[in-house]
């Protein structure tokens, strides 16, 4: 008896959480970590987020609610969408779910069927391709060029688009480069979109968190709200990965679909999370603009010590929190280099492949972590590098 099912083979993971437990397991054996591998802002939840999470347990939101979410608090989300992106939707456009990923897995269980093809960002979050290949579509890598800023031209693109296409995947705020897509390109893709017809997910998680230039989103384009999924939540935004509360922007008549799906796998989305979301999203910013301030300080210290070290390049990224340095000249594998710095230098990162093959030549460091820890860490990763 095959005591696994076939279709677990091709199911992939996330490298952070592996690199993660092998950090934790230095620690627990007395080394001393900097931990620049995890995605995960190290700030607190806000104060009075956490309290209306501490409120709503005491007021008895502890039971289920519907599947698609509390109508309060898609209310909210659908509020608050509009005014970010100057689009109009209403709660009916959205689903709640315990984190963003769900959003990922039920929009490709959903809309595309075995044999379609769905293009996606390489180097790119690796759920894209890995839930892409479970439910038995074609992923097609499309490769995101340093000298683009890690962003693609639009004929790139095109050239990848046949009949099969059912979906493309877009990131901006992009993990792990930190590219942005310009509203020139969103404009194309747009474009090229209705004229093939296919699907656009959208995938904003970091949305609020730029620096020179402000989030586009492709919902502002006529016609594409019928035809984007939006990704996007609160955990990086609000520092909220433990709460597990993310949410989906949909066509209406894509939503009851969604909503089935929660109903068969999670039942709902915990109720007291999602009136702490409330909270977040109707409360004071202060601590969200504190935090981007923050980041963007870490960027420009990381992206110059990067470059200060022979043998290694760094783009500016625009937004998220991470870097992702060329490491070419140096002469290593991503993933032999990956694994030297955690063994030896106690610096935790990711290899580029990590984020598929295009990735090979790169490291991923999250600047989710103290000026002082990012300082001792560039010493660390120096003082290696001479060694190698």
């Amino acid at each position: 008896m095959d005591r696994i099912a076939q279709r677990m083979h091709g199911l992939g993971t996330e490298t952070a959480f592996e690199i993660l437990a092998r950090a934790k397991a230095l620690e627990a054996k007395g080394r001393d970590i900097i931990h620049l591998e995890i995605g995960e802002p190290d700030f607190d939840t806000p104060a009075n987020v956490v309290q209306a999470g501490v409120d709503a347990l005491r007021a008895g939101w502890t039971h289920y609610g519907p599947s698609a979410g509390q109508p309060t608090a898609r209310e909210a989300i659908a509020q608050s969408f509009s005014a970010d992106r100057g689009v109009s939707v209403g709660p009916e456009n959205v689903v709640i779910t315990p984190g963003a990923k769900p959003i990922l897995f039920y929009s490709v269980l959903a809309l595309v069927n075995p044999g379609d093809e769905v293009i996606y960002p390489d180097p790119g979050f690796p759920i894209y391709e890995s839930v892409i290949s479970f439910f038995g579509a074609k992923p097609v890598p499309l490769p995101l060029r340093e000298d683009r800023e890690f962003a693609f031209d639009i004929a790139d693109l095109e050239a990848r688009v046949t009949d099969k296409t059912k979906m493309v995947i877009i990131n901006s705020p992009h993990n792990p480069c930190g590219s942005m897509l310009s509203k020139q390109t969103l404009a194309q893709i747009a474009e090229l979109a209705e004229r093939k017809d296919f699907w656009v997910l959208a995938d904003e998680i970091y949305s609020r968190i730029t620096y020179e230039e402000p989030h586009e989103s492709i919902t502002q384009f006529p016609g594409m709200l019928d035809r984007t999924i939006v990704v996007d939540g609160f955990s990086k935004t609000y520092a909220m990965t433990g709460w597990r509360l993310g949410y989906g922007i949909f066509p209406k008549d894509v939503e009851p679909h969604i909503s089935r799906l929660m109903t068969n796998s999670n039942s709902c989305t915990a109720s007291f999370t999602q009136i702490a979301g409330i909270e977040a999203l109707r409360g004071p910013q202060t601590d969200v603009d504190t935090m981007v301030q923050e980041f963007r300080k870490r960027r420009d210290f990381f992206v110059d010590g990067l470059n200060a070290i022979d043998g290694i390049s760094c783009v500016k990224p625009k937004g998220a929190f991470y870097v992702f340095p060329n490491v070419k000249e140096l002469g290593l594998r991503s993933v032999e280099l990956q694994d030297r710095l955690l063994q030896e230098a106690g610096v935790a990162s990711l290899a580029g492949t990590s984020f598929g093959p295009e990735g090979e030549g790169y490291l991923r460091f999250s600047y989710a972590n103290s000026l002082q820890n990012i300082e001792k860490a560039l010493g660390l990763i120096e003082t290696l590098l001479q060694k190698v």
